[in-house]
């Protein structure tokens, strides 16, 4: 076991780690930016599935990573685009449309890729590491965090510039407002309507990233059904952060860990059940409700569609 805890095993976890959060982080603030605007999405994990589809396929043709998630960025927007028109548009019922939007995510991604790719190579291989000088050559973090991809580089400046500008800037305040008093925001003279839109379609971009990731990065693939529920922790962890972007970030850390972990045991020679090690992201999911449900708040006009003069 001594052997097993070596540098090399180490430094294998820590990548390992990262690549399970990476794409629930962007996921998790794709849907903080929309329900801080008040638009409840439960249609995420179809979202994150037409992304990683949209990402693996572009990939898979050009040989280009960074144009798949280009591409998962743009089938993330067209897949919520549902979302935009038929609830911040016309006002209808968010819950049924977000769960209509996995449902045909889960369908379409699942017989494109049976139709098309089922019978052939679908490996991506690895993705071109961006090594730090200097940096990179740190015992153990060195090879693990310093020499990503630089789409893990650019996915961090994105959560650090969304975070910094629903925080401190004008449009974070307006998309604040959007969540928590639109009447107010509409007499203040901005436009609700505007402002949940340009939620919706950066919000399914940062969750149609989070499915390119975890097909092009995570895991070098896509299979029908890839995120196994991720678009759902995502919802979770974004109620619990309360809007603030560290909070999701730490949270899909501890996620990221609790799914590498159990690989990890059965390397170290423990004899865990596979059914076990798939159960423990989520068992430490429901915990943290547990704990943290009570202390979460979300907008108050989250899941309500807005109607300029209704009372």
């Amino acid at each position: 076991m001594t052997d097993m805890l070596s540098a090399a095993f180490v430094t294998v976890f820590i990548a390992s780690v990262i690549g399970q959060a990476m794409p629930l982080i962007l996921a998790s603030v794709g849907e903080t930016i929309g329900e801080q605007a008040g638009v409840l999405n439960l249609g995420i994990e179809g979202v994150m599935l037409v992304g990683a589809y949209s990402g693996f396929i572009v990939t898979l043709t050009t040989g280009n990573f960074w144009l798949g998630m280009l591409a998962g960025a743009v089938g993330g927007v067209v897949a919520n685009l549902a979302m935009l028109v038929l609830n911040v548009w016309l006002g209808l019922n968010q819950i049924v449309i977000g769960l209509a939007i996995t449902l045909i995510g889960e369908g379409i991604t699942s017989v494109l890729y049976l139709q098309n790719n089922a019978k052939s190579n679908t490996s991506l291989g690895t993705a071109p590491a961006l090594s730090i000088p200097g940096l990179s050559d740190i015992p153990v973090v060195g090879p693990s965090i310093f020499q990503q991809s630089g789409i893990f580089w650019v996915a961090i400046v994105l959560v650090i510039v969304a975070g910094f500008f629903l925080s401190r800037t004008n449009w974070g305040l307006s998309i604040r407002a959007a969540g928590q008093k639109p009447s107010s925001l509409d007499a203040a003279g901005g436009s609700v309507i505007k402002i949940r839109s340009h939620a919706v379609i950066l919000g399914g971009a940062f969750v149609g990233l989070g499915g390119a990731y975890l097909a092009e990065l995570t895991t070098a693939t896509f299979t029908p059904f890839i995120t196994n529920g991720l678009g759902f922790i995502a919802i979770v962890i974004t109620m619990l952060s309360r809007g603030r972007i560290l909070i999701v970030a730490i949270t899909s850390v501890v996620y990221g860990f609790t799914v590498a972990v159990g690989p990890a045991l059965q390397v170290l020679g423990y004899n865990v059940p596979a059914d076990v090690i798939k159960m423990i992201p989520f068992i430490v999911v429901i915990l943290t409700l547990i704990v943290f449900a009570r202390s979460s708040v979300v907008p108050p006009a989250l899941g309500a569609p807005y109607i300029r003069g209704a009372r």
